[in-house]
């Protein structure tokens, strides 16, 4: 499995041993241990980068599953929406291409950006994963942002505290395509 991220995925402000990428790596691991997880998460990504990169990561890695998780970058730095929705398209069939079975993971952006452009933000998972029948790994970060120490000072991230909650949703919507 190929966790194709942002900050989200790469453990910000926290150890990469205590995020969700790698606590799904060691559950995966006792439940398949030929089944690795690779993430190949970068802080600030964004869905342009990230469909740069994919090619190669495929190639490389030849993944069964490629989870991306991108999307918030765009967002934060207001890029036009049908640019990451098309990037975010571009990345899903890159990996049907590759015989790869694509996850997306819903993403949300402040509130702080106006309600049209965060309501249409949130709106493109929902709409790619019905218009490519792809699988959505609903968003999770606004339960956890009213939990108290969920979340970092930055008010984006979510804490080590969170990544036991982020990663079993992941695993939930997973579990039916790992088998041992």
């Amino acid at each position: 499995m190929l966790i194709l991220g942002d900050s989200i995925s790469a453990a910000y402000g926290i150890e990469k041993s205590a995020g969700w990428v790698a606590l799904m790596d060691q559950q995966l691991q006792e439940r398949c241990p030929d089944y690795p997880v690779i993430n190949a998460s970068v802080s600030g990504e964004t869905t342009a980068g990230g469909k740069t990169r994919l090619p190669a990561l495929l190639s490389r890695h030849q993944p069964e599953l490629v989870v991306i998780e991108l999307g918030g970058n765009d967002g934060l730095r207001g890029q036009p929406l049908k640019l990451m929705k098309q990037n975010l398209a571009s990345m899903i069939a890159l990996c049907i291409d590759a015989k790869a079975v694509p996850i997306l993971f819903g993403m949300r952006i402040p509130p702080n950006y106006g309600r049209r452009y965060t309501s249409a933000f949130a709106d493109v998972y929902d709409q790619l994963a019905d218009e490519t029948n792809t699988l959505l790994i609903p968003f999770q970060l606004e339960e956890l942002a009213i939990t108290e120490g969920m979340i970092q000072q930055d008010g984006l991230h979510p804490t080590e505290k969170a990544q036991p909650a982020i990663k079993a949703v992941v695993a939930q919507v997973i579990k039916p395509l790992v088998q041992p």
